[in-house]
């Protein structure tokens, strides 16, 4: 399965992703802001990114740039319950791969990572 970097500043959010994606069968990694998913990316390899866009210290939108700089051949889901947010994505077509808006189910998060996780094996 993948390895995935859940970043976002919400525990319960953490928990119920890192839960449901190692259930799954995937080895998840957690980080609790953009910061600190920077240092974790430092130190291992990921297939896929998925972080929130709304955060404090480094938001989403900041990590996806330089995650994507840093580790181009990661895949980078976003995740956010504000439109404003998602609307700020628009740009970054190139970068990541889609944006899952909050609130989700766990059959949507599980799609999510699943077309992210088959975008990059046919890339």
């Amino acid at each position: 399965m993948a390895r995935i970097l859940v970043v976002d500043d919400e525990e319960s959010i953490r928990g119920f992703v890192e839960r449901a994606l190692t259930l799954d069968g995937h080895y998840v990694k957690m980080a609790g802001d953009g910061a600190e998913a920077l240092d974790v990316l430092a130190c291992e390899n990921f297939d896929l990114m998925l972080s929130d866009i709304r955060m404090p210290l480094m938001d989403g939108i900041a990590l996806a740039l330089q995650a994507a700089r840093d580790v181009p051949d990661m895949t980078i889901l976003l995740m956010t319950g504000f439109a404003d947010q998602r609307e700020r994505t628009v740009d970054l077509e190139a970068l990541i791969h889609d944006v899952v808006t909050k609130p989700f189910s766990l059959t949507q998060l599980r799609d999510a990572v699943t077309g992210a996780i088959a975008a990059r094996k046919a890339a």
